[in-house]
């Protein structure tokens, strides 16, 4: 492997125990950060963080929708590691796939509370962490393609993403003064197991759709993919990039697919 890029960083990420949070976990770890798992599953969790190993990884349980559990994660890594350099605020949820006219307003709520209120949460308190050190910070938060074009995802999840994009550019905005960097990634359709789940599908079954429907064609789309865009937000080979949403969607929201099928 060519120099670590992450040595010697610490980093918080959210929604770590499966898919694209997993990947980025091991990836980060990988290029000498050590990393600090939250989830709620906490014995997929752990069983992560053990794998990683090397005293390069540990779980903290972690549910976004609950500030004060937000904070113990980021005061859990700071006690740990002494510092903290990026959070990778990668937990969220699909929703509900009802259509507009039958769209369940509770779970509507409950999806903004997660993908949206719960990044403000990991925002806030990462934030205040790393202002409090002196530390100039990269905070990189998972968005999607649905956060750029309608009938991408559902209602309640295209929703929340933009709003998302939003919560990143504006944070953007204050946390510049302090030398902290807050970007998103915004994936294609990945075969995770939040995304296996929500639509009954096998990981293959979710590969072949996306594949299919995808513009660049001769690869697939991976967490792994995903890990690795969000690794490059993390170091410093992107030391004067903030605000900035990075499509890893192979071209997808770049083109019109309707003249595309002509």
């Amino acid at each position: 492997m060519s120099k670590p890029r992450l040595e010697g960083k610490v980093a918080l990420v959210t929604g770590a125990a499966s898919g694209i949070g997993e990947e980025a976990a091991r990836l980060f770890a990988e290029h000498g950060a050590f990393v600090v798992l939250a989830d709620i599953q906490d014995e997929l969790g752990q069983k992560v963080a053990d794998s990683i190993g090397n005293h390069r990884a540990s779980y903290h349980h972690c549910d976004v929708r609950d500030e004060s559990q937000v904070e113990s994660a980021v005061n859990f890594t700071v006690r740990e590691h002494k510092k903290l350099d990026v959070l990778f605020s990668n937990a969220g949820v699909i929703g509900p796939l009802d259509g507009i006219l039958d769209l369940d307003l509770a779970a509507f709520d409950a999806t903004v509370a997660t993908n949206v209120r719960g990044v403000a949460a990991t925002i806030k308190h990462a934030a205040r962490a790393m202002v409090a050190a002196g530390t100039r910070g990269s905070i990189i938060c998972t968005a999607s393609v649905a956060a750029a074009i309608g009938g991408a995802g559902p209602h309640a999840y295209t929703v929340s993403k933009h709003a998302l994009v939003g919560l990143v550019r504006t944070a953007c905005s204050e946390l510049g003064a302090h030398g902290i960097r807050v970007n998103c990634v915004a994936p294609y359709g990945v075969a995770t197991p939040l995304s296996c789940v929500a639509y009954g599908l096998t990981p293959e079954e979710v590969e072949v759709n996306s594949a299919g429907a995808a513009n660049l064609k001769g690869v697939v789309l991976r967490a792994r993919h995903v890990a690795e865009a969000a690794l490059f937000l993390a170091s410093d080979e992107s030391e004067y990039i903030s605000g900035h949403n990075l499509a890893v969607d192979g071209g997808f929201t770049a083109v019109s697919h309707s003249y595309a099928a002509m």
